[in-house]
């Protein structure tokens, strides 16, 4: 009969991996499987468009580039501007 436990881990240095299990007696043979946590991870425009007013925003810009309607900035012109 198989019977299982589950815990989570940190990997730690070196590729370490420490398990804790006192219900099981020393000596007992076992078999790890190690299952890996893929983060999600969220781009920039997923986030934007989850706000209404950040996607109003985003939609506004979007259209503006469509459009031409934008606005250039020299930044070596803008920083000796600012001295």
């Amino acid at each position: 009969m198989l019977s299982g436990i589950k815990q989570k881990a940190i990997v730690g240095k070196d590729g370490k991996i420490e398990l804790s299990a006192t219900e099981l007696p020393e000596g007992t043979v076992v078999e790890v499987i190690v299952l890996v946590e893929t983060p999600i991870v969220e781009d920039e425009t997923t986030y934007l468009l989850k706000s209404e007013t950040n996607k109003k925003h985003l939609l506004t810009a979007l259209e503006n580039v469509e459009k031409r309607n934008l606005i250039y900035v020299d930044l070596d012109e803008y920083e000796k501007s600012r001295l």
